[in-house]
């Protein structure tokens, strides 16, 4: 191991090789072996900085600003309006929904009737082609036959 990599390491782990990476610690072992002295100074500077990190905590604050803090705060009124904007929304399409399947309910229900009264043209029609004969593709009436 370098000199180099044993300063990054210890600058980003801190000065316990017992937090260092399991890969990087044997190899630090020796580094630390072949050169005690070095190996001492920069696992002091990273132990300073980990005990000035390891002292700092954050500042106590009084329950009387907390509440004052939290007194002072903007409400939020713009999301009980978005909520009120969604529901209506949704219950704005739930009532066209509705309409529009009201609406073309109706307009199939009076195209299809099944009166005898639309029944009568179509059976008048049959009637009068009950007399027609296929030949060979044209139709022909037995009463025009008789006259020519």
């Amino acid at each position: 191991m370098t000199p180099e990599r044993f300063e990054t390491l210890a600058e980003a782990h801190g000065g316990a090789v017992a937090r260092w990476p399991v890969a990087e610690r044997e190899a630090a072992a020796a580094f630390m072996t072949a050169q005690p002295e070095l190996a001492r100074q920069m696992l002091g500077r990273a132990e300073a900085l980990d005990a000035l990190l390891d002292s700092w905590r954050p500042a106590v604050v009084s329950h009387a600003l907390m509440e004052s803090v939290i007194a002072q705060a903007p409400r939020a009124p713009v999301r009980a309006a978005v909520a009120w904007i969604w529901r209506g929304a949704l219950g704005t399409g739930l009532a066209a929904a509705c309409a529009a399947g009201l609406m073309m309910g109706v307009a199939l229900s009076g195209a299809t009737t099944t009166t005898a009264e639309a029944t009568e043209p179509v059976s008048a029609a049959m009637t009068s082609y009950e007399g027609l004969t296929d030949t060979g593709g044209a139709f022909t009436t037995s009463a025009l036959e008789g006259q020519a």
